[in-house]
């Protein structure tokens, strides 16, 4: 056993190669794979009962951003950030609101890498945080970076040091990540390859939010999803105090075990909630297009522009005329038409009119 609080003191140089020499797949582990893949086989299936998939990328897509955010201290409403997605430069968004619709930006960013060229990487890595923060970070290279306790100030793990060091870390991750006949399940080289990430932790900011991202990202790359909508976040941030400290008992004990089986919790209790959410959306879609077709009368009930309306939750008038549903005045008047019935909620943001689908938002706050 290693005398704790200096071994959290001294960069983590030592931070063992993957894949790790401990047995991962033990009964308990293999028990909480089977359940969690089941789940996750149940939401892959739901994704495709959507009419639009496009709404996935507003909704729950966006909501993972938020959740990951709010781990990092960054908080938004849905109000504000649904403006900031649908108003250009609105001065009355925050920084904050911005960097959390950055991290949906990399998000995608990193899913359409993959599409490219499906390989991980350090570059990979390094374009989605850069796209979190809109910097140019880069591997850090500057000793000093130590994970401290906000309430006590005491180190809690200091990572490794050394450019050099760490981009030999990074190389053998990526071998990892890309190595497909190495017997491990999937879900558990998903696990680790978060740890890994994490323990590495190779920016100087921005990392926890990059691993989330990078956890989502592999369940696409290994096709157990087809779009990176996993709502892991909101699991963690139920449970942080336990994800704090068994990444803590993976470094300073190698306890692998309890940590895999968290994460295969987070993975099932996820796609579980995801699905139900996704058939609650696709159960609203389909009252609200029968409660317009029965109110309203020819085009203000269309199926694309209902659609329209779970895709872009806060709509604008140009939204419905650059998707070809109809011209300027028409697509006014259908807006107000729904608004005027109870559909939408109108708001003005300076000269703008954003048409709220507020029956949407509530069942994503919920």
């Amino acid at each position: 056993m290693v005398n704790i609080p200096s071994f959290r003191e001294i960069p983590f140089n030592d931070l063992p190669p993957l894949p790790p020499t401990e047995d991962l797949e033990t009964v308990p582990v293999l028990k909480a794979v089977t359940s969690a893949s089941r789940a996750l086989a149940e939401l892959k299936g739901r994704t495709h009962t959507l009419p639009n998939p496009a709404i996935l990328i507003n909704t729950i897509a966006l909501q993972e951003a938020k959740a990951s955010s709010e781990i990092e201290n960054l908080f938004t409403t849905n109000d504000e950030l649904y403006r900031g997605l649908s108003l250009d430069d609105d001065p009355a968004v925050s920084a904050h609101t911005k960097e959390v619709l950055r991290y949906n930006d990399a998000l995608w960013l990193g899913a359409r890498r993959l599409d490219e060229r499906p390989v991980f990487s350090t570059n990979l890595f390094i374009e989605i945080v850069e796209t979190i923060k809109r910097s140019n970070i880069g591997i850090r290279s500057q000793p000093g970076t130590k994970i401290a306790n906000d309430a006590t100030g005491d180190v809690i793990y200091t990572p490794p040091e050394g450019e050099d060091v760490i981009r030999e870390k990074l190389a053998n991750l990526e071998a990892f990540c890309n190595t497909v006949d190495d017997g491990l399940d999937p879900l558990v080289k998903m696990a680790v390859l978060h740890y890994q990430f994490e323990a590495i932790h190779p920016f100087y900011d921005g990392n926890g939010r990059t691993g989330r991202i990078l956890l989502i990202l592999y369940l696409r790359f290994t096709e157990l999803l087809d779009q990176p909508i996993l709502y892991l976040s909101r699991f963690i941030i139920s449970h942080k105090s336990d994800y704090y400290r068994l990444l803590r008992d993976v470094t300073e004990e190698r306890n692998w075990e309890a940590w895999l089986l968290y994460m295969l919790a987070a993975v099932e209790s996820t796609a579980r909630e995801t699905s139900g959410r996704i058939a609650a959306m696709n159960d609203l879609i389909e009252s609200f297009l029968a409660e317009a077709k029965d109110q309203l009368s020819g085009r203000a009930y269309s199926k694309e522009l209902i659609e329209l309306l779970f895709v872009r939750p806060y709509c604008k008038i140009k939204f419905v005329e650059d998707a070809g549903i109809a011209k300027r005045v028409t697509a006014s008047r259908y807006l107000h038409e729904l608004a005027q019935r109870g559909f939408l909620t109108e708001h003005k943001s300076g000269t703008e009119i954003l048409f709220i689908n507020h029956r949407l938002l509530e069942l994503l706050s919920s």
